[in-house]
């Protein structure tokens, strides 16, 4: 693939193509939608994702061989770091007929032509008419970890297709059966397939008869087997896209449907995703859905009513590159000029100004996602709270699946309570204001809300266990559950049934997904999933089980609170809520993984944990020992012990007076 190619002059246009260079107008203008394909990689973590989204950079020129980093659309350094993707990428790569291969070609074309959303029965009844050149391949890359799942939910809303990519040596997992419910839902057309086909453990048998255990029949006619690793199948897989999945074919003439839908051929526009740019403002991710956004037009917000210029639109190519137009079917950015973050919301419709008076109804949105765990962050310095609040409203522009309101704490004074979907999630945002914010925090652990009947009968929700009223005033106590799926194979079913009875899960149902595989559904608290569930689960099944789970509802709980004192101060933060019958060993576990954390002081520390004024269990973090006598030399030994019990006396006054400083990075520990 060059990286600089020229597509033959047609009657009607004229198109040339500059990687990495500003786009020409005309072809922003006159580009076929049915020239562009749409889609995305649905995959649970690891299985390979990023691996092949370089190996389609590579193919199409995006990028040279050999000369980028692994897993090139992870732009974070914590994706990098970590290996995991946590945010969405959209890039646009560029494709010639003459790549695809011959013998992909030879086998036929699937009939997938249709407007948005058809449904898969109507799109094999045509024949896709494969464009001589020039295509446009939009690929969204997206994250496997059930902690950002909404990332993936906002993408499927704005693509044709998705590829099911299942690693050959796990098979089928949980979070990649989830979301293949959601891209089903949307009418997706789905390409199965199986990675890592080089690996000595895979079994690709298996796998396919689980494919098809999971996936209509009307997408299992080809299973495609790859290697992202060594490219191996890649190029045909690539020809897969170009065949099986649908062109948005939105012509200026024609009718667009999204759900519902309008009969319009005016601009319409969904944010996706956004980000914030501090000489230019808010950066607004978006998909075209009709019509058409030149750079310089005004634009209205249409569930804010906010009115701006698009100062620049463009492409990821992977890079952002401006453009003078982007159509129906692209996907794109539009450089907005909002100072405000919340002026442009993910989910909203983008229409130009010119046309607020044609009644245009709003595309539909996305459902936020319920939080799952809940926390409250404190900076260290009370003139630091301005700033970790301009933090958290940039952040939150950039990551919409997390809210956060003002907080106060006694002894901690002012901060912000943020819901999150699960510990990693948490994890990753701390991380991010300490480096890109470089904010020092401290962090309560984590906690689902907590629904509380006293008993003069008032109702309260609390989101930790420190905002907990006495014990004394309450009547009830509710904590919500979920409906937990568990993917393992049928040698570790009996070692995960038991791992689920220690957690308070309750088997709902079972069935066997091949002769190897099994799909459990247990009924579980969210507490339970928030203390480690999922590293347990992993380590009890040798690595081969996976999970997801979805909101069920509010039940009443037996659950107690522990107070954790050091050096005889309270820290509320490390207050935690426990099933009555836990209460001693967790307490115990507490008291011990501090011990672990806590630096040394050159006094002694005492951990205590309390419940009910009574301590429960505690630990002793031993003083540091400072030689005093090492500047001694002979003489009388009488001056060493004068040395001696001058510190010890010195330690004993530390002791009853010294504070301990709790470092941030301690809390971030207890969440693992």
């Amino acid at each position: 693939m060059k990286s600089i190619f020229q597509i033959k002059k047609s009657k009607t246009r004229n198109l040339k193509w500059r990687t990495g260079q500003e786009l020409g107008g005309t072809m922003a203008e006159n580009f076929m939608s049915d020239r562009i394909r749409n889609f995305c990689i649905i995959a649970h973590i690891d299985a390979g994702k990023s691996t092949l989204a370089d190996r389609f950079l590579e193919i199409t020129g995006a990028v040279e061989k050999g000369k980028h980093t692994a897993q090139f659309l992870d732009q974070m350094d914590l994706e990098q770091e970590r290996g995991i993707t946590i945010k969405l990428q959209p890039v646009r790569l560029q494709f010639d007929k003459s790549q695809i291969s011959p013998i992909a070609t030879a086998k036929g074309q699937a009939n997938l032509k249709s407007t948005h959303r058809q449904s898969p029965e109507r799109r094999s009844q045509n024949d896709l008419k494969i464009p001589n050149s020039g295509l446009i391949l939009n690929l969204v890359d997206t994250p496997g970890h059930v902690d950002f799942s909404y990332e993936v939910s906002r993408t499927l809303a704005v693509v044709e297709g998705a590829i099911l990519l299942v690693d050959a040596t796990q098979g089928v997992q949980a979070q990649t059966l989830s979301t293949l419910k959601k891209a089903m839902a949307q009418n997706l057309a789905i390409i199965p397939v199986i990675n890592k086909i080089d690996l000595p453990s895979a079994q690709i048998k298996r796998c396919e008869q689980e494919i098809k255990e999971i996936l209509p029949a009307k997408f299992c006619n080809k299973i495609y087997h790859i290697s992202a690793k060594t490219g191996k199948g890649v190029d045909e897989l690539l020809s897969a896209v170009v065949q099986k999945i649908p062109s948005p074919n939105s012509h200026t003439s024609e009718v667009w449907e999204f759900g519902e839908g309008q009969k319009t051929n005016l601009f319409q526009a969904l944010i996706f995703d956004s980000h914030y740019d501090q000489h230019r403002g808010v950066v607004a991710h978006i998909r075209v859905f009709s019509g058409s956004l030149k750079a310089g037009e005004d634009i209205s917000f249409l569930s804010t009513g906010k009115i701006d210029k698009a100062l620049e639109v463009g492409f990821f190519m992977p890079r952002m590159t401006k453009t003078s137009t982007l159509n129906a079917g692209d996907i794109g950015y539009a450089v907005t000029n909002l100072r405000a973050v919340g002026e442009a919301q993910v989910g909203d419709t983008i229409i130009l100004k010119k046309d607020l008076g044609a009644q245009i109804e709003p595309l539909p949105g996305y459902k936020k996602p319920q939080s799952v765990v809940f926390a409250s962050i404190f900076p260290l310095s009370n003139a630091s709270y301005p700033l970790l609040q301009k933090a958290l409203e940039k952040l939150a522009l950039n990551d919409s699946s997390f809210n956060f309101s003002p907080d106060h704490s006694p002894v901690l004074g002012a901060g912000f309570e943020i819901g999150l979907l699960g510990l990693l999630h948490l994890e990753i945002l701390l991380e991010r204001l300490r480096r890109e914010f470089q904010l020092d925090l401290i962090a309560t652990f984590p906690s689902p809300e907590i629904q509380i009947e006293l008993k003069n009968g008032v109702k309260q929700s609390v989101k930790g266990a420190w905002q907990m009223p006495d014990a004394s005033e309450i009547n009830a106590i509710k904590e919500p559950f979920v409906l937990v799926t568990i993917l393992t194979t049928s040698e570790f079913v009996g070692a995960v049934m038991n791992l689920t009875q220690n957690f308070r899960g309750e088997l709902k149902n079972s069935k066997y997904l091949s002769e190897k595989r099994v799909e459990l559904h247990y009924e579980m608290p969210i507490s339970e999933i928030l203390r480690g569930f999922y590293d347990r689960l992993k380590s009890v099944s040798s690595g081969f089980a996976s999970m997801s789970y979805q909101w069920l509802e509010f039940r009443q709980s037996n659950l107690k609170r522990l107070d954790t004192y050091v050096a005889g101060d309270l820290v509320l933060p490390l207050s935690i809520l426990v099933p009555e019958k836990d209460v001693y060993a967790r307490a115990k576990n507490l008291a011990e993984r501090l011990k672990e954390f806590l630096p040394r002081q050159v006094f002694e520390v005492k951990i205590q944990v309390m419940h009910g004024g009574k301590v429960i269990a505690s630990e002793r973090i031993s003083p540091l020992r400072k030689d005093v006598t090492g500047h001694l030399y002979g003489g009388d030994v009488t001056r060493k012990n004068k040395l001696l019990q001058k510190q010890k006396k010195g330690k004993k006054r530390l002791q009853k007076f010294g504070r301990v400083d709790i470092p941030t990075d301690v809390f971030v520990k207890l969440l693992k």
